[in-house]
């Protein structure tokens, strides 16, 4: 308790805390307010509950958006990770953006305008489709109000998606520059914890005559079958959820440390070097974004597919798309083959076993019982090898843990998410980011840390 109370007694941690909250704050207001034009009771009525709801709260669970309720921030933070994520993959082949990313600070404010700028376009498609989705009566849900259907209505409602992402994207960059940083991650955390308390509610809770009661199957062993929650299901869920967290902090926290040892060299009677240190390699070297990608591209074959099926009339094609929409053995064996195909793409990218090496030989350090240079990057791109296949099986079966709870024990995706999945280990990985980020102001301020006693 009185290392809790120690972050209120540095008054720089404490204005960067209190900025980070405003900002949350204004968040979860733009959050909760819909696009105009929309029939929100329309909407509620033709998605809930349905598979289209699902797929809209899984997409959202990854972007802080609210794409379910069209809301202003229904797109979320996600065209700007897009942006991102281009220009990561383009620095690893564009020898002129690599150039940029190895200049240090003024490299990264270039690339930060260029992914500004890139945001704007790939935002301002996305919201084109979503809306016509949206208000398109033949190939869409038809939800738009009636007597605005015009050319100056339906831009009115891309602008307003797009400015709304924006506007998110500027409160991740203020929460980096005066906040506790890492403000994209920390909005995405939010939209996932604002979604917590509804799917507890929906799990052990009951709407009968307008009045919320506990269900009575929550207390009865067994239950009354079918999707009933039962006393044994609550406490398997809760299990599973406390394995979930351990499982992600190990593997978040988990290392291999190659043993490196620096060149001894005498200066006069004094003996320099020859110290045994290690080299730190993270198991879970891609974090969670080989599952941001697996699931944003396994998002694209349902709606394409559903707007074949309903330009062309094809049964076909539209059990095609309700293959990816109900998210059976098709989906999760496919999505588990681009988990690792991302894990050892995105790790390629972020890790050049060359430069270790390199970088190993200009300090003066190598590996011992391998030479210098082209030797130690074979060795440590063969290390990491197996320590990624490692990573994406538990990136994989942490995110097939909420298709098999709901296909088990009959409870919702939206549920199960929360209770044993990818959403845990979004919110868990940046919650010790955070946690680092406060101990090192502490530590420098000489306060002990919040994981030391």
């Amino acid at each position: 308790m009185s290392n809790l109370i120690n972050i209120f007694r540095i008054p720089e941690l404490r204005w960067k805390i209190g900025i980070t909250l405003m900002f949350l704050a204004i968040y979860r207001v733009g959050y909760s307010i819909p696009l105009p034009f929309i029939d929100q009771d329309l909407l509620s009525k033709n998605l809930g509950g349905g598979g289209l709801n699902s797929i809209f709260s899984y997409v959202s669970m990854f972007s802080g958006g609210n794409l379910s309720n069209a809301t202003v921030f229904g797109l979320g933070i996600m065209p700007y990770i897009s942006a991102s994520i281009i220009f990561q993959l383009l620095g690893a082949m564009v020898p002129a953006i690599e150039r940029l990313q190895k200049e240090g600070e003024a490299g990264r404010k270039i690339l930060n305008n260029y992914t500004r700028l890139a945001t704007v376009p790939i935002c301002l498609f996305q919201a084109i489709m979503y809306v016509n989705f949206m208000t398109d009566p033949v190939q869409g849900q038809g939800l738009g109000l009636a007597g605005y259907s015009g050319f100056f209505w339906y831009f009115s409602m891309v602008l307003t998606m797009v400015i709304g992402t924006l506007f998110l994207m500027w409160m991740g960059e203020q929460i980096d520059e005066y906040g506790i940083g890492n403000g994209i991650s920390i909005i995405i955390m939010a939209g996932i914890v604002a979604r917590l308390p509804a799917a507890t509610v929906s799990l052990l809770f009951e709407q009968t005559g307008g009045v919320w009661k506990l269900k009575e199957s929550v207390l009865t062993l067994g239950g009354s079958g079918g999707a009933d929650m039962s006393f044994e299901k609550l406490i398997v869920l809760m299990g599973l959820f406390i394995i979930v967290i351990m499982a992600v902090v190990a593997m978040t926290k988990a290392q291999r440390r190659i043993p490196t040892q620096s060149a001894r060299h005498v200066r006069g009677r004094r003996v320099y070097g020859g110290t045994k240190q290690y080299l730190p390699l993270k198991v879970n070297q891609a974090g969670v974004m080989p599952v941001i990608f697996a699931s944003s591209l396994l998002i694209l074959p349902y709606f394409v597919f559903s707007a074949m099926a309903n330009a062309t009339g094809s049964d076909f094609l539209r059990t095609i798309a309700n293959v990816f929409e109900r998210q059976g053995w098709v989906y999760t064996i496919t999505f588990v083959v681009l988990i690792y195909v991302f894990c050892y793409f995105w790790t390629a990218i972020i890790f050049n076993p060359k430069d270790v090496a390199n970088n190993l030989r200009d300090h003066g350090s190598f590996i011992p019982g391998y030479r210098p240079g082209k030797r130690t990057a074979d060795y440590l791109e063969k290390v990491m090898l197996r320590l990624t296949y490692v990573g994406a099986a538990f990136l994989a079966i942490i995110a097939v843990i909420p298709t098999m709870v709901t296909s088990t024990m009959e409870v919702s995706q939206e549920v199960a998410q929360f209770y044993g999945g990818t959403s845990l280990l979004i919110v868990v990985s940046v919650a010790l980011d955070l946690v680092q980020k406060v101990n090192s102001h502490l530590v420098m301020r000489n306060y002990p840390g919040l994981t030391e006693d």
